[in-house]
C-alpha cells in the first residue's frame, strides 16, 4: 500500500516522496494506522526495518491536528541514534513548522536549554542528559508531552538506563500515548511496558534472532597473527566499496584504522573516547563517502541509518549474540542487499558457535582466494563430537533428576 493510503496530512505525504520512499516497509504498515488512531504500539523488528519513520509520521500528524502547545518526547539510548531520529523527524516535518530540540551529552547544556525553553514542539533526548535539563533548566518540564516514544528500548535497558527512563516517565502525563519500538522484547522490556504502556498493540515483524533479510553471512577462519594481512586483503577488493569494521575494543579500533592508513586504505575510527563534534565529524564524512572505511566499537552498532555500506566486517566476534545481530544490521538496510564477514581466530570458535545456535543457523566457512594462509582454514562448521554433548546434557541435569534410587 502506498504512503497516501494512510491518513496523514498532505504536508508529509509530500515530505515522505521527497525523502524517495515509494511504499512503507512492514513495520511502517503494521505501526502507523494503530498509532495514528491513538492507541499504545509496541514494535519489535530488526534495526534496518524503518521504525523511525513508523513513528515519526504519527508523531508529527498528532502535532499537526491537536491542540496548540502540546509536545512530543522522543528517548534514544546513544547521542548518534538521537541525532539520527531528529534528522529524520526534520526531514518528515520539513513542509510544516513544527521544530525539534535535541538533548544529549557533549553538546551546550546553555544552546539546549534554550531550545527548550522557545517551545520546541519534538524533544529528541538522551536520558541522561534530558534529567540533567529537569533538574537544572528553570521553566522546563514535561507537562505539555501527549506523546511519548521510547525508541531502542532493549538497549536503554542493557545500558543501565531504567532508572533514568523510570524517573523521566514519571514526569510525563499519564494521559499520553506511548510508543515502544524495539529490536528485541526480553522481560525487562516487558515489565516496563505493563508498568508504564495502556493495552499496547503489539507488532512483531521479524522473529527474534532472525537476521535482516538480505544480509549474506560468512565465516573466514584464520590464524589471530593474520587477521590484520586477510583485512587488507579484502579491501584491496574493488567492490567492497563502503565497509564498516567491528572492533571489540577502542584501542582496537585505533589500531585497525592506523594499520589500514598505513596500508594506503583511507579509514577512521569512531568510538566513545571521542568528543562528540569529533564523532559528528567522522560520521558526515562517511556519510559522503568522503572515505570508504569506518573503524567503530558496538556504539555504532545501534541505530546508525548509513543506507550505502556494502559490507560489515567483524574484525573481532562479538561475545553475544545479540549483538553480532546488531552489527550485520547496519548493512542490507531496507530492502537492499550487504554482506556481513566475520573473521574468525581459532579462540573465536566458541563465540561464533553461540551466534549460530541464536539465529538458529550454520554460516558458511569461507577462504579468500589467493591468499597465503599460515594454517590451512578449516571450511566445515565444527560440530562438538556425540560424546562431548551427551556428557553436557548429563552435566546439565539438575540434581534429583536422571537417576532413580541409590
Amino acid at each position: 500500500m502506498p504512503f497516501s493510503l494512510f491518513a496523514l496530512q498532505p504536508e508529509l505525504i509530500r515530505a515522505v516522496r521527497e525523502m524517495g520512499f515509494q511504499k512503507p516497509t512492514p513495520i511502517q504498515e503494521k505501526a502507523i494506522p494503530p498509532a495514528l488512531e491513538g492507541k499504545d504500539v509496541l514494535g519489535s523488528a530488526q534495526t534496518g526495518s524503518g521504525k523511525t519513520v513508523a513513528f515519526s509520521l504519527p508523531l508529527l500528524s498528532r502535532l499537526l491536528t491537536g491542540p496548540e502547545g502540546q509536545r512530543s518526547l522522543v528517548l534514544a539510548p546513544v547521542r548518534e541514534l538521537a541525532a539520527q531520529v531528529e534528522a529524520t523527524i526534520q526531514d518528515c516535518c520539513r513542509f510544516t513548522r513544527l521544530r525539534t530540540c535535541l538533548v544529549m551529552g557533549g553538546e551546550s547544556m546553555r544552546r539546549q536549554a534554550s531550545g527548550l525553553k522557545s517551545g520546541a514542539d519534538i524533544i529528541i533526548a538522551t536520558p541522561g542528559r534530558l534529567l540533567d535539563h529537569l533538574h537544572n533548566t528553570r521553566g522546563f518540564d514535561l507537562k505539555s508531552c501527549s506523546f511519548l516514544v521510547l525508541d531502542e528500548a532493549d538497549r536503554m535497558l542493557d545500558m543501565g538506563f531504567l532508572p533514568d527512563v523510570s524517573r523521566i516517565l514519571e514526569r510525563v502525563p499519564r494521559e499520553r500515548q506511548t510508543l515502544m519500538f524495539s529490536a528485541t522484547v526480553p522481560p525487562e522490556v516487558e515489565r516496563l511496558v505493563s508498568r508504564f504502556m495502556k493495552e499496547p498493540v503489539r507488532i512483531q515483524i521479524d522473529p527474534p534472532g532472525k537476521p535482516a533479510e538480505g544480509v549474506v553471512q560468512k565465516v573466514y577462519p584464520v590464524s589471530a597473527a593474520q587477521k590484520y594481512d586477510l583485512l587488507k586483503a579484502f579491501l584491496a577488493k574493488e567492490e567492497l566499496a563502503s565497509v564498516l569494521i567491528f572492533t571489540a575494543m577502542k584501542r582496537r579500533a585505533d589500531m585497525v584504522a592506523n594499520v589500514l592508513k598505513h596500508a594506503g586504505i583511507p579509514a577512521r575510527a569512531m568510538h566513545s573516547d571521542l568528543t562528540q563534534s569529533a564523532r559528528t565529524r567522522v560520521m558526515e564524512d562517511f556519510r559522503e563517502q568522503r572515505f570508504r572505511v569506518l573503524v567503530a566499537t558496538d556504539i555504532a552498532a545501534r541505530g546508525l541509518d548509513i543506507r550505502h555500506v556494502s559490507h560489515v566486517i567483524n574484525f573481532d566476534v562479538p561475545l553475544f549474540p545479540e549483538d553480532y545481530l546488531h552489527r550485520i544490521g547496519r548493512t542490507a538496510r531496507v530492502f537492499t542487499i550487504g554482506d556481513a564477514i566475520t573473521l574468525m581466530a581459532p579462540h573465536e570458535k566458541d563465540p561464533v558457535r553461540a551466534i549460530e545456535g541464536f539465529i538458529k543457523a550454520d554460516i558458511p566457512r569461507c577462504a579468500l582466494e589467493g591468499f597465503p594462509y599460515d594454517v590451512p582454514p578449516m571450511l566445515t562448521v565444527y560440530k562438538p563430537p556425540a560424546h562431548a554433548r551427551f556428557s553436557m546434557r548429563r552435566r546439565n541435569i539438575p540434581r534429583g533428576r536422571g537417576r532413580r534410587g541409590p
